[in-house]
């Protein structure tokens, strides 16, 4: 039996790609994962995580890790697809891909049946066994192993993003006081706009970005009555 664990990183991120993985195993191997101590990746250091993520992918059948970048997310939010669908669309292409015989999601905490139902509607095969619970990443192996796998990716990504800018941008939520020295920042040198890398759409970014447009303004005025 081919079973399938299906967890996410970076859902409620404000800069930086979500980043869903499926982890596929045998039904044997499940021991092999709880063996190796896997857990939900919060509760695990960075170095730790990139410890597990090595011997996970050699016990793993299948690791599949899609990343959907900022600027595809605020795409669907403006057409009215939410996170949970950004999500659930994510995670039926996975399943569809690999047709395993039971899938286990993390689901999220918000509306986690109509999570499931959205879900389900998206699925081809209608005969596999699918569980979705919240806080599944600290019940099932597979999905803990997935949530670890999605966690080590997301973690490179926005490590890329630093490097790429050239100083520290915190882990990418807004809780991160770095995260948000750096979006204020942005926003300041750029009159509100903000690079592809940061979720337009969050309430978080887009109250930064009015108040330097509107700063951007008053400068802007100010100079054209001046010369007059």
């Amino acid at each position: 039996m081919m079973i399938l664990g299906l967890d996410e990183a970076g859902r409620g991120a404000v800069l930086g790609p979500l980043v869903v993985c499926g982890l596929a195993i045998d039904e044997s191997a499940e021991k092999k994962l709880k063996d190796l101590g896997v857990k939900d990746s919060k509760e695990l250091s960075p170095k730790k995580r990139e410890e597990l993520a090595a011997k996970i992918e050699k016990i793993a059948t299948h690791t599949i890790i899609i990343r959907i970048p900022s600027c595809k997310i605020d795409r669907y939010r403006r057409r009215g697809v939410n996170l949970n669908q950004i999500e659930a669309l994510t995670m039926a292409e996975i399943i569809n891909m690999l047709q395993p015989d039971k899938v286990i999601v993390d689901a999220p905490s918000y509306n986690s049946s109509k999570f499931r139902d959205y879900l389900w509607s998206k699925i081809e095969d209608k005969n596999i066994e699918l569980i979705t619970e919240n806080f599944a990443d600290k019940t099932y192996p597979v999905v803990s192993a997935a949530s670890i796998m999605a966690k080590v990716e997301r973690d490179r990504r926005v490590k890329e993003i630093e490097h790429m800018v050239g100083e520290p941008i915190g882990v990418g939520y807004p809780h991160d006081e770095l995260t948000i020295q750096f979006l204020e920042k942005v926003a300041k040198e750029n009159r509100g706009k903000m690079p592809r890398y940061v979720r337009q759409t969050w309430d978080t970014v887009e109250q930064i970005k009015k108040k330097y447009e509107q700063k951007g303004l008053l400068t802007f005025l100010r100079n054209v009555f001046s010369q007059s």
